[in-house]
């Protein structure tokens, strides 16, 4: 959990605006497509999608994933992995301990918060499509690679 909470304390933007969801969102189908990865990626800034790609292999399945991912970061501040990683500290499970419907949120590894420096949290950006670890690490690497920290 140290490395999940360092991420997002070292992954923040001084500012986010339209080109920028565009160029993380470029750089994303550029990584996942270079791994021929069957993912979907989204980015979402104040209730409105500013990105949205669907890579071959890519299913509807991840569409209803990114939205269930997304809400959690939305909700809780936090990676998606990260909400779902405290729960298993805990000795338990997010689908059996939030108390919030499995069908709309779902912690699970995929989904990064979108944070300004003096603002706070914005948005987020998802991907959906690979086991949660892999789709959590393409989008850290997306973000360390635009932010200049790769």
């Amino acid at each position: 959990m140290e490395e999940l909470q360092a991420q997002e304390r070292r992954l923040v933007f001084t500012r986010f605006t339209y080109e920028d969801a565009w160029a993380l969102g470029s750089l994303l189908v550029e990584l996942a497509r270079a791994r021929q990865a069957p993912v979907a990626v989204d980015i979402h800034r104040a209730g409105q999608q500013l990105f949205h790609a669907a890579l071959p292999g890519s299913t509807p399945d991840n569409d209803a994933w990114i939205e269930r991912k997304r809400r959690v970061v939305e909700r809780y501040g936090a990676a998606s992995y990260l909400v779902g990683a405290r729960f298993r500290a805990k000795g338990t499970t997010f689908e059996a301990s939030s108390r919030l419907d499995p069908g709309t949120y779902a912690a699970h590894g995929g989904s990064f918060p979108i944070t300004v420096e003096g603002v706070g949290v914005i948005g987020a950006v998802t991907v959906s499509g690979l086991p949660q670890v892999e789709d959590h690490r393409l989008v850290v690497e997306a973000l360390e690679t635009y932010l200049g920290l790769h």
